[in-house]
């Protein structure tokens, strides 16, 4: 009879897959997408993927066999493994990465070895000093763990100790594996058994009259069962006004008794509205994105900032729901979610769940469950990129809100996929449709709409008919020559600022860079305190006074006097959105002031509290980083100020000029949305500047036209590919020989259109030197191949004694 065996997938960044062996028993339960304990290694034990079940003993090794089987069906389907796969071949990553990032880490268990003490071991004398230890310990505490041993013997070697003590029968182990996720489970109180007819209960509260507390709970539990609803202890606690002690001596008394009933942590409250009538123009597009779908599965919606696309994209969801299948919409950033979320619920209700990372891990594996069991309450999932990995099993439309933002493109770690094309891989696999909704779309996606490989839509008419915002230009070049500016506003911009704030309106202030200042710098004798581990000067925050490092979180306190001169003659260069609402406070005193950037919004509420603040019109003027351009809805909104738009242009990068249009048309979008037409006052030292002007008529066709003429003269994407190459180790010496090598052998094969060697703006962060490569791929050369070939060289590469340590990073489409 021959033996079988199954092919598992690791979470561990390894290329190919391992063979196991399993009995015929087994074998029969087992099915693709469940998960198993393995060993592998010699102590490591690792939740794994069934990827194959079959008959073919492997070559190399002994296959081992499994711990044990952890789930009674799959947890992933045949789709999502077809769809990890693609996501493995396209963006050269193992499968094992794709595996960790899919899945929620509770689904991940982890290993402890436990070791026992084995009662019939009498003769010590055979054992070592260290293996002695060991077992004296285990005279006091019935079990340990290897890194409890390995806390008594101050040594990481435990290994071969134990194993040794394993040879001499002086111990036992036992591997316990542990589940992460526990469901989350409400405490209810009824009473107990015995009290069932109403003499009963009668006599209770008579022998109650002198524990004062115990009758008040006990009234309370009445008025409550007037409700006819189960009861959870904790509003009968808050009821009653009394402590969980005195519940707890009820019991006792067995005159009630608790029960546990197993609850989902995420629930919307509220009733359902009708959906919004679409006007004419909406209508038109709505009809035009159905037509389009019907040849083609990828249609861009290009409607300018305010033109209702949500209000589209509702409708088409509610069709896709009627008809049974499930939608997915893509956000690109947490802040976007909260807004959008309220809406869809006000149309949805409890058929939308959201999956993003500042959700708990046990929320996300309920909305993980929720999904693979196609409940009601997964019909609509809005997400983050994460989400385009949840178990669907019935997509009919994954719709992808501001298709442009870079948010969607994963950089660290692997896999360094783009959420957007990997969704528009995902619906064709559930031949399901896809919308990409963007007033800005990237050049990639509207170049393909005009190439016909996508349907395209157009939506240009703001709702409510409300014309686009005036957009001035400031020139602060000619400000500070005539002394006009206050500090970092020009006079212009404060007029604007108390014209709006005089009629009731609230004001939007986009800096794109957080803290007080970027540069701290000593007026004596130039230096600036920089950051131990990377190559950047450290950020002053000022309302904890200290200097922050905004790539390895370093920090310490803010020095009175300079490090290298002793003068204490500090100057702060540059300006973050801290110092401006410090400006803002002095310039506006009567007013309130909001900041929202990543040191305002940690924590899961981060976002809500401040939009909710601001939606309230709690908050007059609100300074923020990015996360104010993407899709945010204020109606109170008539002006917005961009207080240095030169900082988005000059930077090193082929899309600078297509992004800093992007970012300023998004943010000017939040301007006069609801009524009036709104204000937009942008602060630059370079006025004509070809994307500022073509930012302040709105003309995205001429950018488009002019940014393609570029890419087409300097190989750059859309008609050229990329793929990055980028090497990182603490010794420069190492990583300088090794790109060296590298970029010699990719000549060879790639020739001209291989760049670099290069080092990036930051060529060191967290004490590891960074150098890159960039490979560009013309449009007639095959991707496949290309790959094949670097594979090749990365191999050879890794094969060199003196390279193995250094880190090798590929980046498909690296922008």
């Amino acid at each position: 009879m021959r033996a079988h065996f199954i092919d598992v997938i690791l979470p561990i960044p390894l290329q190919k897959t391992f063979t196991y062996t399993v009995t015929e028993e087994e074998a029969g339960f087992l099915k693709k997408g469940m998960r198993v304990a393995v060993s592998f290694g010699k102590s490591k034990i690792y939740t794994a993927m069934v990827f194959n079940i079959h008959q073919v003993a492997p070559t190399l090794y002994e296959a081992k066999d499994i711990h044990q089987i952890l789930d009674d069906k799959p947890i992933v389907n045949e789709l999502q493994l077809k769809h990890w796969q693609w996501i493995s071949n396209y963006y050269m990553c193992s499968l094992g990465d794709v595996f960790r990032a899919s899945l929620p880490s509770a689904f991940l268990l982890e290993s402890e070895t436990i070791v026992y003490k084995n009662e019939g071991f009498t003769d010590e004398s055979v054992l070592s000093d260290h293996e002695f230890l060991v077992f004296e310990a285990l005279q006091h505490q019935s079990q340990l763990t290897i890194h409890q041993v390995a806390d008594i013997l101050g040594t990481k070697k435990v290994l071969p100790i134990i194993n040794e003590l394993i040879k001499k029968s002086a111990i036992t182990i036992k591997e316990k594996i542990y589940e992460v996720y526990k469901p989350k489970l409400v405490k209810y109180v009824r009473f107990h058994a015995d009290y069932s007819d109403d003499n009963a209960i009668e006599s209770i509260v008579n022998s109650l009259t002198r524990a004062k507390k115990q009758r008040e709970l006990v009234l309370a539990f009445f008025q409550l069962l007037s409700t006819k609803k189960p009861i959870k202890a904790k509003e009968l606690l808050e009821k009653s006004n009394v402590s969980s002690a005195v519940l707890k001596t009820l019991v006792d008394k067995n005159i009630f008794e608790t029960y546990h009933i197993k609850t989902d942590r995420i629930q919307y409250k509220g009733d359902t509205n009708e959906l919004m009538q679409l006007n004419d123009f909406q209508d038109a597009a709505l009809n035009q994105i159905k037509k389009s779908f019907k040849e083609r599965d990828v249609t861009l919606l290009h409607g300018i900032t305010s033109s209702g696309k949500t209000e589209i994209y509702v409708k088409l969801i509610h069709e896709v729901i009627e008809s049974g299948k499930q939608v997915l919409f893509l956000l690109p950033e947490i802040a976007l979610t909260t807004q959008i979320i309220t809406r869809l619920q006000n149309y949805f209700g409890n058929q939308v769940s959201v999956f993003h990372s500042k959700y708990s891990m046990n929320e996300r594996v309920e909305v993980w469950n929720n999904v693979l069991e196609s409940k009601p309450k997964a019909q609509i999932i809005l997400g983050a990129r994460s989400s385009i990995f949840l178990p669907f099993s019935s997509l009919g439309l994954i719709v992808v809100d501001e298709e442009h933002e870079t948010s969607y493109k994963q950089f660290e770690p692997s896999p360094r996929y783009n959420a957007r094309d990997a969704a528009i891989v995902l619906s064709k696999l559930h031949n399901a449709k896809i919308l990409l909704g963007s007033a800005t779309p990237s050049l990639e996606s509207y170049f393909n709409a005009q190439q016909n490989k996508y349907g395209f839509v157009e939506l240009n008419r703001r709702f409510g008919n409300v014309q686009l915002p005036k957009i001035e230009l400031i020139d602060i070049k000619e400000k500070h020559r005539k002394k006009l500016m206050t500090n970092h506003f020009s006079d212009r911009m404060i007029t604007l600022i108390t014209e709006a704030l005089e009629e009731k309106e609230q004001v939007i202030l986009f800096q794109n860079r957080r803290g007080f200042s970027p540069v701290v710098e000593c007026k004596t004798c130039g230096v600036s305190p920089q950051c131990p581990n990377c190559d950047v000067s450290l950020t002053y925050h000022k309302y904890k006074t200290e200097l922050r490092c905004h790539f390895c979180n370093y920090q310490r306190a803010m020095p009175n006097s300079c490090g290298a001169c002793g003068s204490n003659t500090l100057d702060t260069k540059g300006f973050g959105t801290e110092q401006i609402e410090l400006e803002l406070k002095e310039l506006f005193p009567n007013h309130t002031i909001g900041r929202m950037d990543l040191d305002t919004t940690r924590g899961k509420h981060g976002y809500q509290k401040i939009i909710g603040a601001f939606e309230a019109q709690e908050i007059d003027i609100l300074v923020g980083t990015q996360m104010l351009s993407k899709g945010l809805d204020f109606g109170n909104v008539s002006l917005v100020g961009i207080l240095n738009a030169d900082s988005m242009l000059n930077f090193p990068d082929f899309r600078a000029f297509e992004r800093a249009y992007q970012l300023m048309v998004q943010v000017s979008g939040r301007a006069g949305r609801s009524k009036k037409q709104g204000n937009v006052a942008i602060q630059t030292f370079n006025p004509y500047h070809q994307i500022l002007q073509q930012v302040s008529t709105t003309n995205y066709t001429e950018m488009y036209k002019e940014q393609l003429q570029d890419r087409w003269q300097f190989h750059y994407p859309p008609y050229y590919r990329l793929i990055k190459i980028t090497l990182k180790h603490r010794d420069y010496t190492k990583v300088d020989n090794g790109i060296n090598w590298l970029a010699k052998a990719l000549q060879n094969s790639f020739g001209k259109h291989v760049l670099g060697p290069s080092a990036p703006a930051v060529s060191r962060i967290r004490n590891l030197y960074i150098k890159n490569l960039v490979i560009k791929i013309p449009p007639k050369q095959s991707l496949a191949k290309t790959k094949e070939q670097l594979t090749k060289v990365k191999n050879t590469f890794e094969a060199v004694k003196d390279f193995r340590p250094i880190r090798f990073i590929i980046d498909v489409d690296a922008y």
